[in-house]
């Protein structure tokens, strides 16, 4: 296995805002673009060729990563003109594949942070003859993801989709979004429409008698699909917590980026990152957090839980928890913001004009 097809063309619309001008894989975790920490594991896992299947803002990921060089890879991009879906995307980049047909494809989808023995799945994939081999992971409440059964060794049995009632969850295995393909089996999937790979292609593959082999690793799994969880991925890359060979610098309760100011006294603890060109002023204490490059924090303020984008501003004594700031906005001095509150890129929060206490 030499070669991987990443599915980077979402619009990433739970995590908006911080994708209104940079596209899902592209938003910084642990001081890169999460697809580096992709791009990383698939080069540490012994792939050499890896196409990009992109669509929205495109343009992006090519300047930034240009021919994969810099990695040891060889990147290929090809961008959707409608969006496909995960199959019709694995097929509409079929054509740049160099992998006989009998030769295995690794594809994974780009909002999975992942501790997934890369190499273990394409042996399991090749040991057992498989015509497609999937990551499945346990969780401990699977209503939001779609269920894999499997028998005893391992074979897929059906594909469920988000149970909705208690006689439904016949297991706690879900689909974790890496997979190996049989080169010819990509070449089935039909070219120039919308195809689901959890809704039509991997059910009709079973249909049709096709051998689908699940393997399930429970090492770290977190889907990024919504601000929290791309924070806390943010942080625990730093903490160690998730493995990445890509992290630029050493793990441990904060990372500060070169370029990055940050007072003597202010307390950065959690796996907080502050990015290139960023200030905390003193006073602050920020906590599993990140500092996109250019934000200010200014004295006294408590950052926690939370993204600051690209150039924003948390004023001074500003309280933010749990809370997604866009690029360029600017929160004003004290100020309450809680769990879950997005403020849009660019907007301006006047001081003191968000509370949840008194002002006294």
């Amino acid at each position: 296995m030499t070669e991987a097809i990443l599915l980077v063309g979402g619009k990433g619309t739970r995590l908006r805002p911080l994708t209104v001008h940079t596209p899902k894989p592209m938003v910084r975790a642990a001081g890169v673009p999460f697809l580096t920490h992709q791009l990383a594991r698939a080069k540490a896992a012994g792939v050499e060729h890896i196409v990009l299947a992109t669509s929205y803002l495109a343009e992006v990921f090519e300047p930034y990563f240009g021919d994969g060089s810099s990695l040891g890879l060889h990147i290929e991009y090809v961008t959707e003109r409608e969006p496909l879906g995960t199959g019709g995307a694995i097929r509409n980049v079929a054509s740049r594949l160099r992998s006989g047909p009998d030769e295995p494809v690794l594809i994974f989808n780009g909002d999975i942070l992942t501790g997934l023995d890369i190499r273990a799945l394409v042996d399991t994939h090749e040991a057992t003859g498989a015509d497609v081999s999937l990551h499945l992971t346990r969780v401990t409440d699977p209503r939001a993801y779609g269920l894999v059964p499997t028998d005893d060794a391992g074979r897929v049995l059906a594909f469920l989709e988000k149970p909705q009632t208690p006689e439904e969850i016949v297991t706690d295995q879900i689909n974790a979004g890496a997979y190996v393909f049989r080169r010819s089996v990509i070449d089935t999937i039909p070219a120039g429409r919308p195809v689901s790979v959890e809704r039509e292609t991997f059910p009709e593959l079973l249909a049709t008698g096709a051998h689908l082999q699940g393997m399930v690793d429970s090492t770290y799994w977190l889907d990024l699909g919504t601000p929290a969880a791309f924070v806390r991925g943010s942080a625990d890359l730093v903490l160690g917590r998730a493995p990445s060979p890509a992290v630029p610098g050493r793990c441990g309760d904060r990372l500060v980026l070169p370029t990055a100011r940050v007072a003597p006294d202010a307390k950065l603890s959690g796996g907080t990152v502050v990015g290139e060109g960023a200030f905390v002023a003193e006073g602050t204490r920020i906590f599993g957090s990140t500092i996109l490059p250019g934000a200010v924090i200014e004295p006294g303020a408590v950052v926690t839980d939370s993204l600051v984008g690209n150039g924003a501003r948390v004023g001074r004594r500003s309280v933010v928890t749990g809370t997604v700031i866009g690029d360029g906005a600017v929160i004003g001095a004290d100020n309450e913001l809680r769990e879950g509150v997005r403020v849009w890129c660019g907007a301006r929060i006047p001081a003191g004009a968000v509370r949840f206490s008194s002002d006294q």
